[in-house]
């Protein structure tokens, strides 16, 4: 990409959320890249127990990078994580609450609230575009690829109060945005999209069994690397054809539970197979059950590998919470980004790439290194 040869004609950036999984991507994507004259990250958690890798570390340190603490659901604190001398033309909002499990007063005020909040601060100093990354999760038909357009049925209560902040960005006087709808995330520093079922597949490994899954090989779960999120961000917020538009991202690969528990069983060399209609059943009419008999089961085993191996402390769990594990289809179109000329580096989920996660999270100490091949 072509970039401006003086700082002071490269934009200033404000992202939201920059410790997080797809924040410290984009910060990277943009450092490493020389697009921007001055990135502040905003965030609760500070960048020294954000568990990031040494790459990340680095470009966090780098003199063009400021972060600031702020508690964005606070009106006082948000308004001061927006408050610089300096020009800030681009908006990047991954903050938010993604942890599973959380009561709906809890993602209304760490969702809904805050994203507006951040979005009027935005209006306010007269940003060029702001971007709101919101869920793919909008609706689990598995008849067809889920367009932007199509009617809605958010299945989890990250999904519901992002559809709000969806709906609501419109009216917020000057406020130029666009949406984002990223399936399934994956990619270094992944804690939450395909590392569950990584580690499901280490625990496995761990005890020499065959690896169990709920449903059928068939339920889409769609994929998109965290490197190509970061770009589409770049892409769209460089663009004025994008403003008051939504965007699915997602790959090429069609991923589906199948898919994926073939690579993870290839990468640990295990076998895997379905529970079939009998549990599968009982999970329709207990979940709660299931679930816990689920987690109960890779849980302790977990622990036991990590002990094993000399890890003290991780922010890695297989513990999946229970609207992750409903026989609900990720199955979104992926033509509309791709129409105005944006390209995956990523078309394709392989294995390769999982194994490159495996890898960092080996050098950071915090999984088992004993239980990648």
């Amino acid at each position: 990409m072509a970039t401006s040869s003086t700082n002071e004609k490269k934009p200033g950036v404000i992202i939201l959320g920059g410790c997080g999984f797809i924040g410290r991507n984009l910060v990277a994507y943009l450092i490493d890249n020389k697009l921007v004259s001055y990135l502040r990250i905003v965030d609760k958690v500070p960048p020294q127990t954000a568990w990031l890798n040494k790459h990340h570390q680095e470009i966090f340190d780098n003199p063009l990078v400021e972060f600031k603490s702020a508690n964005l659901i606070n009106p006082t604190s948000c308004q001061n994580a927006f408050a610089s001398d300096k020009t800030i033309d681009f908006v990047f909002n991954c903050a938010g609450e993604i942890k599973s499990g959380q009561t709906d007063p809890v993602y209304r005020e760490g969702i809904y609230k805050l994203s507006i909040n951040c979005a009027q601060q935005a209006a306010n100093i007269g940003v060029k575009h702001f971007v709101e990354i919101s869920s793919g999760n909008m609706n689990s038909s598995e008849k067809a690829p889920l367009r932007e357009d199509d009617p809605t049925e958010p299945w989890t209560f990250v999904a519901k109060h992002k559809l709000q902040v969806e709906n609501d960005l419109k009216n917020i006087p000057n406020l130029s945005y666009t949406i984002l709808r990223p399936a399934i995330v994956y990619g270094l520093g992944d804690k939450s999209g395909l590392a569950p079922r990584l580690i499901i597949g280490a625990v496995y490994k761990h005890l020499g069994e065959m690896m169990k899954l709920l449903w059928s090989p068939g339920l889409h779960m769609n994929t998109v690397h965290v490197k190509d999120v970061a770009r589409a961000m770049w892409f769209v917020a460089n663009r004025t054809d994008t403003i008051g538009q939504i965007y699915n991202i997602v790959d090429d690969s069609d991923s589906t539970q199948g898919s994926i528990s073939a690579m993870v069983s290839e990468l640990f060399n295990i076998n895997h197979d379905y529970w079939g209609t009998a549990l599968s059943t009982l999970a329709k009419t207990d979940m709660n059950t299931v679930v816990e008999e689920v987690n109960d089961k890779h849980m302790g085993p977990w622990a036991e590998a990590c002990n094993k191996d000399g890890i003290e402390n991780s922010p890695l769990s297989p513990y999946i919470d229970q609207e992750l594990l409903y026989n609900k289809h990720l199955y979104l179109h992926t033509k509309k980004l791709s129409n105005i000329g944006f390209h995956y580096d990523y078309p394709k989920l392989i294995k390769d790439a999982l194994k490159d996660m495996l890898d960092d999270y080996v050098s950071m100490k915090i999984f088992p290194h004993s239980l990648v091949i």
